[in-house]
């Protein structure tokens, strides 16, 4: 998990597909923390990512690095149920702490991929998996 941790926090943003019905959405993201052995993303309560993943958990992250090589990381979300993984998050990015607090009542929603394939791939075709 750390090499894929690694990869996340090297590309910067990393994009998140959820499916909405039947139309793909895709995201940009960047919250994100590796704990208890699981790479931890953050999305809003409030928002539609959320409610498409609870529709329908499978997804798929993709990043890419200044060296052009690409990160797919395919798997099931599963929501944590432990607000210390939404803390973590939050305390990854501190500026997040006014849009998710119980002013707005904005929750901040931790979760994992489970069932996953996580790969990277380099220009020239060559692939390595990372977990």
């Amino acid at each position: 998990m750390s090499r894929l941790n690694d990869f996340l926090t090297q590309s910067g943003i990393f994009f998140l597909a959820t499916n909405d019905g039947a139309q793909p959405k895709l995201r940009p993201l960047g919250a994100h923390v590796e704990m208890d052995g699981k790479v931890i993303f953050g999305i809003g309560s409030f928002k539609e990512v959320y409610k498409q993943l609870l529709a329908n958990p499978l997804c798929e992250i993709a990043a890419c690095r200044a060296d052009h090589v690409w990160l797919r990381y395919t798997g099931k979300a599963v929501f944590e149920t432990d607000p210390k993984y939404a803390e973590a998050i939050l305390d990854s990015i501190p500026p997040l702490r006014s849009m998710y607090n119980e002013t707005t009542g904005h929750k901040m929603i931790a979760f994992h991929l489970e069932d996953a394939t996580a790969v990277t791939i380099a220009m020239n075709g060559d692939t390595e998996s990372l977990l």
